[in-house]
């Protein structure tokens, strides 16, 4: 993390009143906000994304967020907690616009994955076999419903707990485990009706 510093800001001002100041558009103040929560943001987009320079770019695109949209911020939560949530929406589109091949090769193949169900699915050799695996995989990922592919990403791909989804995406822990519970169910059908047709393809070859 070579260009973001966690000094302390300036002992003078506090945090409610560098808000009240960067909403009225004082530098000082959003400089005071960026040293008090870069940090942070960083590690929440590391934490997402497990790769350096792109989580120091996006913590760059957070604050650049933050600078935009300081009005909206009404004081209903606390600081940080917007801030976090505005840090995961800025990750989350930042994977969307990536093809979802790209994402799932580096985290179903990257060592120490909290993806456990997903490395069962897909073996991590370097076999014909395993890399049929991996791409079916992938595609039968792509195939979930959006509800079904965004809660199975952030749970067994990024290594989210079903409180914390709860807490992004607004909904009930339940219905994170609920929806979970669904997706893998649905990516077994795939895989299975995936693996009968390549053991066709394989007979037929």
């Amino acid at each position: 993390m070579t260009n973001l510093t966690a000094k302390q800001p300036e002992a003078f001002l506090t945090e409610a009143e560098a808000i009240l100041q960067a909403k009225a558009g004082a530098a000082d103040a959003f400089e005071y906000l960026y040293k008090a929560h870069c940090r942070r943001v960083y590690s929440v987009c590391l934490r997402m994304i497990k790769n350096p320079a792109e989580a120091e770019d996006l913590t760059q695109q957070t604050f650049l967020q933050l600078f935009r949209r300081i009005g909206t911020f009404r004081g209903e939560s606390g600081f940080s907690t917007w801030l976090h949530r505005v840090t995961v929406n800025i990750v989350l589109m930042h994977l969307r616009r990536k093809k979802p091949t790209e994402i799932l090769e580096a985290e179903l193949e990257r060592d120490g994955s909290n993806a456990a169900d997903s490395r069962e699915l897909a073996s991590c050799d370097t076999s014909v076999l395993g890399a049929i695996e991996r791409f079916n995989l992938t595609r039968a990922i792509r195939k979930l419903p959006s509800g079904y592919k965004q809660i199975f990403l952030l749970h067994d791909v990024i290594g989210y707990e079903h409180n914390e989804i709860a807490g992004l995406l607004g909904c009930s822990t339940g219905t994170s485990k609920s929806q979970l519970h669904k997706a893998r169910k649905r990516l077994q059908c795939l895989l299975q009706g995936q693996q009968g047709q390549t053991e066709v393809g394989v007979a037929i070859a």
